[in-house]
């Protein structure tokens, strides 16, 4: 874990999404290498996923060969929900950038048996070799 205290938000943000660029950009991700993010909702990543499509509508980074999985979903509320985590990640970020949808995982918080549907995802990310970063929330 690293710890970067820095004086606002604004500068917390860039931080994180110029530090989440590099590591894609580093780990050179392409069709046969997929860099796997893992990531939060709520209103503390906001800023760096601005910052991020920010960077990609640039053209400097793609989101082509990246997998993401979400920590969390809530129970009983529909995907098309407007505050479902589903609706949030697909309006504050995944529909400004180049993601396959397919690679953008989220938790189905209607699924008919929860332990199965976690059981299924942490088999998706074991697929995926495991998270290369994960971004926490506050």
């Amino acid at each position: 874990m690293r710890l970067v205290i820095l004086d606002n938000y604004d500068l917390a943000s860039e931080w994180a999404a110029k530090y989440i660029c590099n590591r894609i950009i580093q780990f050179k991700p392409g069709q046969d290498r997929y860099f796997t993010l893992g990531l939060p909702t709520g209103s503390t990543p906001l800023g760096c996923y601005k910052k991020l499509i920010e960077y990609h509508k640039n053209g400097d980074l793609s989101f082509k060969y990246v997998k993401t999985f979400n920590m969390d979903e809530y129970v009983g509320l529909p995907r098309n929900h407007p505050e479902s985590y589903h609706s949030y990640m697909w309006n504050n970020f995944f529909k400004h950038i180049d993601i396959d949808p397919n690679n953008a995982h989220i938790l189905d918080g209607n699924a008919a048996d929860l332990q199965a549907e976690c059981d299924a995802f942490e088999k998706k990310i074991k697929e995926a070799g495991g998270i290369d970063l994960f971004v926490g929330g506050m």
